[in-house]
């Protein structure tokens, strides 16, 4: 029962593509000179990077509030304070400039895989997310590579 619906992976995948699309730009300034004359600056390098990170790490508070609401008494209330951590260390830690953003969303992924840990530790994700976390949090951090070594 830890087989990854197909549905979640093809979609948990799809969503790395900015995550890809930023890197790939990062390393190849003709592929960023493209993305920049036919989709504009905003949607190339860092900035696509960050901006999508930061929507990410807010999107996954949203998953993990709905975790929380599978638990009840202290276990639901320490479920919804975790929750809203990601959010909360993308607002606050994605200023300071690329290299630090990045190294920032970097530490708030590997601690929302943790966060995603206890949730599923304690039976409140799905048996298969783990498989699922684990592959997306090493990509995801595998593409801010680029931009910040």
């Amino acid at each position: 029962m830890n087989a990854i619906p197909r549905s979640a992976l093809i979609l948990g995948l799809a969503g790395l593509l900015p995550f890809l699309w930023g890197a790939l730009t990062v390393l190849r300034p003709d592929v960023a000179q493209w993305g920049n004359e036919n989709i504009g600056p905003r949607f190339i390098g860092p900035y696509v990077q960050l901006f999508y990170g930061a929507i990410i790490l807010s999107f996954m508070s949203g998953v993990l509030w709905g975790f929380a609401t599978k638990a009840t008494g202290r276990t639901a209330t320490a479920g919804y304070v975790l929750s809203v951590i990601p959010a909360l260390w993308a607002f606050f830690m994605t200023g300071g400039g690329p290299t630090t953003a990045g190294v920032n969303l970097i530490v708030g992924f590997l601690a929302l895989l943790l966060l995603d840990w206890h949730f599923w530790k304690l039976e409140l994700a799905p048996p298969w997310w783990m498989h699922l976390r684990i592959l997306l949090t090493a990509i995801v951090v595998v593409s801010f590579l680029p931009l910040v070594l």
